[in-house]
């Protein structure tokens, strides 16, 4: 299975659909099955999904189709959760113009002081907590239709279609632990780190690749209470109600330069 990337300033939806449906007239010549494709008509972006025998197969169909060449094609991990990340698939009738952004949000939870917190309490009571956690964070992510795509041992990493659901659901998280800590004998803290991004880049050669690495880095820098979220996060919740604080530009293990931090207001 495989993704590309084209870069199509200015092409219509129906200009698309045209395209799609040349492909796959040509796509059994070459072994291939192109399933879908994604467009963002602000940016120019698509995205095509197709199951081929390899690269040059699938780069082969566009070109002896219509001659719209991808920038990058990546293959997809066979492992990959591509509903969790994509949540459903576009489905319409070859020929059908239509739009479906594959930008998404990624969100990362991680439970603070985990490591102390099982000397103190013992895997039993670590676990507790764990599954306190668990069902917080779920239940946040039924309520603002993000889909969870694997537990990471002391949180949990999932994909949102909207970046404003995104970050809604991490404000429910941290609410949620508020209420549970005034009552409980035990306090539980998380951090919660968000970014977005599109599922290809031209410098990453994995599913979402660059978005998955800054949520996880911002997760980790974020304090106990936070929700670190990264500029592109900040621009796309313009006028959806959300307060930032600006953190400044932050040192992120793994990623060569500073990168500015947003974090979430959201405590009333």
């Amino acid at each position: 299975m495989y993704i590309d990337r084209h870069d199509l300033p200015g092409v219509s939806p129906e200009e698309l659909a045209q395209a799609h449906i040349l492909d796959l007239a040509a796509q059994d010549q070459y072994g291939v099955r192109y399933h879908t494709y994604w467009f963002d008509p602000d940016s120019g972006s698509v995205f095509c999904m197709a199951e081929g025998p390899n690269r040059e197969a699938v780069e082969a169909v566009h070109q002896g189709s219509h001659g719209l060449r991808a920038s990058v094609v990546i293959e997809l991990d066979p492992s990959a959760p591509l509903n969790a990340l994509f949540g459903q698939l576009p489905n319409q009738p070859p020929g059908t113009a239509y739009s479906a952004p594959a930008m998404r949000a990624i969100l990362f939870t991680d439970i603070c002081g985990s490591v102390a917190q099982t000397h103190h309490l013992g895997d039993d009571g670590h676990m507790r907590l764990l599954r306190e956690h668990d069902e917080i964070v779920r239940a946040a992510l039924t309520a603002y239709d993000g889909r969870e795509v694997k537990h990471t041992g002391d949180g949990i990493m999932a994909a949102f279609s909207s970046i404003a659901a995104a970050v809604a659901a991490s404000v429910r998280v941290q609410r949620a632990l508020t209420d549970r800590n005034r009552s409980a004998d035990t306090v539980l803290d998380v951090s919660i780190g968000i970014s977005a991004g599109e599922p290809v880049t031209d410098d990453h050669g994995d599913l979402f690749g660059a978005a998955v690495q800054l949520a996880a880095r911002l997760c980790g820098h974020a304090l106990p209470g936070d929700i670190a979220v990264s500029v592109a996060v900040r621009e796309l919740c313009v006028g959806k109600g959300f307060r930032f604080e600006d953190r400044g530009r932050v040192e992120l293990k793994g990623l060569p330069e500073p990168t500015q931090m947003y974090a979430v207001t959201w405590r009333e």
